[in-house]
């Protein structure tokens, strides 16, 4: 009944046991907690976990790859879900946050006169400025920690590597924050630039490493996204990118405005239904041959076999679902969809957790909904 969402895949050099992914995801919880989390969810039978937003230089938010305590929890995290047949990915991304424009909000904050969701706005719009500013001789070096972090990744046991097109990759190819007036800016082609050197730095230093790459698409009429790829700039982005080494495409809606937008509740006017992003993925398969991850709002089984079955994407990422109910895939694979706990898309306590400083949770956890 569900043959193609059981079906082995070859991602990009990478064989995954099945099509159903874990999408990279800041759970904001203590490290013994966030591996059991994971563990659960390699558990519960999905071939990869992406883990998202790992540091590409020496300092930066998250366990570092260079220190020994990270180095040594990703270790453990390589074992903890490898161990439970599941395949592991590192998200690599270097933040494009202003640390000193930063630090004129910090005593709001910490009064509370500034809220998290009013914070986000602000340090959006110090994101052009600085990328606009930054010295080429620093782009160079970021884009080289892209390939140092990678053999960081793999000595820690990750089986892929994701480079992030958002974040710093997605703001740089953006017109509406990359103004710069040398190589990495002006054209779609030089704004593709960073993007492009930073897969090929990873590609330099591990021939052979299967490289995700996390497509970031900016929609306008209505406008949605500020970071990324604007569709008509697919054409220019997408060749350039799996030139450089790509071997497949993560493809979803750009960041960088509200968080409501790329992790939509059920009731958002443009986001609102299942497979939500799809629509980026069937612009992004007329340019490649590459295997394509789609993503949004993905819950039912049926939906999603339909998807992959007709070719219109090869494999699917869960984030909200995973959390409400890590035992998807084993479910669908016993012919028991109807047992699934499906997510409602509310996002009070994943989205909310997160916003409110308390972690990643779902309504499942305490039993608020049946």
């Amino acid at each position: 009944m569900y043959d193609t969402i059981l079906s082995p895949l070859n991602y990009g050099g990478l064989t995954l046991k099945n099509r159903i992914i874990f999408a990279p995801t800041s759970m904001g919880l203590p490290r013994g907690q966030w591996l059991e989390r994971l563990k659960a969810i390699a558990a519960g039978g999905c071939a990869m976990i992406v883990i998202g937003d790992i540091p590409v230089g020496k300092h930066g938010f998250g366990a570092s790859l260079y220190s020994r305590k990270g180095l040594e929890f990703y270790q453990e995290l390589a074992r903890v879900v490898h161990g439970e047949g599941c395949l592991l990915c590192a998200q690599l991304h270097q933040s494009d946050s202003d640390l000193k424009a930063m630090l004129k909000y910090v005593p709001s904050v910490l009064t509370k006169r500034i809220s998290m969701e009013q914070l986000r706005p602000l340090l959006n719009e110090q994101v052009g400025p600085y990328i606009t500013s930054l010295p080429e001789k620093k782009v160079r070096e970021i884009i080289h920690s892209f390939g140092q972090a990678a053999v960081r990744a793999r000595e820690a046991g990750f089986d892929m590597v994701q480079v992030h097109g958002d974040r710093m990759c997605g703001s740089f190819s953006s017109s509406l924050y990359n103004n710069r007036r040398d190589e990495y800016g002006g054209s779609p082609e030089n704004r593709a630039r960073f993007a492009v050197e930073a897969i090929q730095a990873v590609r330099e230093q591990l021939p052979d490493l299967p490289i995700d790459y996390k497509l970031a698409v900016r929609q306008e009429a209505p406008h949605y996204g500020n970071a990324g790829v604007l569709e008509e700039e697919l054409k220019v982005f997408v060749p350039l990118l799996e030139q450089a080494g790509a071997t497949s495409f993560h493809v979803t809606l750009a960041n960088h405005g509200s968080l409501t937008d790329t992790i939509p509740p059920a009731n958002h006017p443009e986001f609102g239904a299942e497979g939500c992003f799809l629509k980026f993925c069937d612009q992004v398969r007329q340019l490649t041959e590459l295997p394509i991850c789609g993503v949004g709002g993905l819950t039912d089984p049926d939906f999603v076999e339909t998807q992959l079955a007709s070719g219109r994407i090869d494999c699917v990422a869960m984030s909200r679902q995973l959390i409400a109910d890590p035992d998807w895939p084993r479910k669908v694979a016993a012919g028991e969809p109807e047992r699934i706990h499906r997510c409602v898309r509310c996002n009070q306590r994943c989205l909310g957790g997160m916003m409110s400083h308390q972690g990643v949770h779902c309504i499942y956890e305490k039993g608020e909904t049946k």
